[in-house]
């Protein structure tokens, strides 16, 4: 769900509604104007997506995990059934030779993205760097592990470019899919389930900024056992071998985007674990709004986004008593912190979208100079703050990344 600027009446859209567009599955946070029509154009075959490459020394590693938390009644699931949840570890690794690509969607997840949005046969969606199942470098003991929230109704796949560089500089990321929220996610035995919790009101989406939060506690509860050496997976699913002992749980850290994003300020607010968490362009709701966090937080936010047309970013940053940031990336929108940034240009010939409707989604700077600033600002604040590896580089404005500006 995306919704409109505050001063706009309140007016909520769903990008869902705009045939084609590949910026239907960003969305639940702030957005810069109304949906632009899609015009239709020939859709060339074979088109093909591809992300910035990932910096960093290490390798990375994946496996995907089935977590089920009998303790909570599902709320979004249409059954009222128990919460359960898919996630993806991320890992340095070794030895990754013969081990499977890991698949920016799994099969029948590609399937239904592919179709949902209108992309044409053959669309090949982003090779990643990731290889499934790859064991664990364990040059190091432990690394530290940062939990990825994505936006409302997107798939926990919409980072990857900024996760795969996350691993790259030594972290373990476990990204988390929304069940029921996501649009699709892909269960084991070829279980699908598609988005049918669509947040709309003030009280669903804070419910859903809550449920995420609950979550992620979830999931570092699972990663506490798999760390001692269990399997926190429901079908007992293979693991990597050294991932047992591999997680720094003394250093953990949050990110997420737009919805994803107020959760890991959620997360933070509500449980203790977490040390350090990152808002990418998200609103805060409910009591969090008002009572901020106390622990390092960094708020990155696009151009269009400031204070004067979201009234939760003041209260929250006046609020919050640990160490905290806001930065802003000039000429970008609300979907420039996702990997939509990358593939929005490149599928935009199959969607008949033109510049001006790539630019309204992404703004007018360059996806390389965007994903750039963010992957530094990122592992600068994570490196600082889960490391204690300080490169200066958040004590103030830098030549090196003019676009990037620092917010009261």
């Amino acid at each position: 769900m995306t919704e409109s600027m505050p001063g706009s009446n309140g007016r909520r859209w769903l990008r869902k509604a705009i045939p084609g567009c590949i910026a239907v599955l960003f969305a639940a946070g702030v957005t810069a104007g109304p949906a632009l029509a899609v015009t239709t154009a020939a859709s060339p075959a074979g088109l093909t997506t591809s992300l910035v490459a990932p910096t960093g020394h290490y390798r990375a590693g994946t496996v995907r995990l089935h977590l089920v938390d009998p303790a909570r009644i599902d709320p979004t699931s249409p059954a009222r059934g128990i919460r359960e949840l898919m996630v993806e570890v991320w890992y340095p690794a070794v030895g990754t030779r013969g081990f499977p690509a890991t698949p920016y969607l799994t099969p029948l997840a590609a399937a239904h993205f592919l179709t949902s949005n209108n992309l044409p046969p053959g669309t090949t969606l982003p090779q990643t760097t990731g290889h499934v199942g790859a064991p664990v470098d364990r040059r190091h003991r432990r690394y530290p592990v940062v939990l990825y929230s994505p936006g409302g109704e997107a798939d926990g796949s919409f980072d990857t470019g900024l996760v795969e560089d996350l691993v790259g500089h030594g972290y373990v990321v476990v990204t988390m899919d929304d069940t029921n929220e996501s649009p699709e996610v892909e269960f084991p035995g070829g279980r699908l389930v598609t988005g049918t919790f669509v947040p709309v009101t003030d009280a669903e989406l804070l419910e859903a900024q809550q449920i995420r939060a609950a979550d992620a506690s979830f999931v570092l509860d699972e990663l506490t056992m798999l760390n001692n050496g269990g399997n926190p997976d429901a079908g007992h699913a293979p693991l990597p071998a050294g991932l047992a002992d591999s997680i720094d749980l003394s250093r953990v850290g949050m990110l997420g985007w737009s919805a994803g994003g107020a959760a890991s300020a959620q997360a933070m607010h509500d449980d203790p674990r977490f040390k350090a968490a990152i808002n990418m362009d998200g609103r805060f709701r409910g009591p969090l709004a008002q009572e901020g966090v106390n622990r390092p937080f960094l708020l990155l936010t696009g151009s269009y986004h400031t204070e004067q047309n979201d009234p939760t970013l003041a209260p929250f940053l006046k609020a919050s008593t640990g160490p905290k940031l806001h930065l802003s990336l000039a000429n970008s929108q609300h979907a420039t912190f996702t990997d939509a940034e990358e593939l929005e240009p490149e599928l935009a010939p199959a969607l008949g979208l033109t510049p001006g409707q790539v630019a309204a989604d992404l703004g007018t700077i360059s996806p390389k100079t965007a994903v750039t600033d963010e992957r530094a600002y990122i592992e600068a604040f994570f490196g600082k703050y889960l490391r204690n590896r300080d490169n200066r580089l958040l004590d103030g404005p830098s030549p090196r990344f003019p676009d990037i500006s620092f917010e009261p």
